[in-house]
């Protein structure tokens, strides 16, 4: 695997860790989403919500989660894939 900048790396493995802690609201209507909780520099949860791999909703600063969008899950998978990290099966 070819090295990565720390700016990039810190995205893909903020990614990472997201999806892999992502968890289901139960009060969802849709039962494909999937929230993470907000534990992370906030510079780059904005650039991920740029990008919309994330959106953190209307008042970013006082929401504790975020939620992962299709694009981002699909994205996060990629990395995975590109880390050689498996899944471990949550929806």
């Amino acid at each position: 695997m070819e090295n990565i900048n720390p700016k990039d790396a810190m995205q893909e493995l903020t990614m990472i860790l997201m999806y892999l802690s992502r968890f289901k609201d139960r009060d969802s209507f849709n039962p494909n989403d999937c929230f993470a909780w907000k534990g992370y520099d906030f510079g780059i949860l904005n650039e991920l919500d740029d990008k919309d791999y994330i959106r953190q909703g209307s008042h970013p600063s006082r929401s504790k989660s975020v939620y992962l969008t299709e694009r981002g899950k699909d994205f996060a998978k990629e990395l995975m894939k590109k880390y050689h990290i498996d899944d471990w099966g949550q929806g």
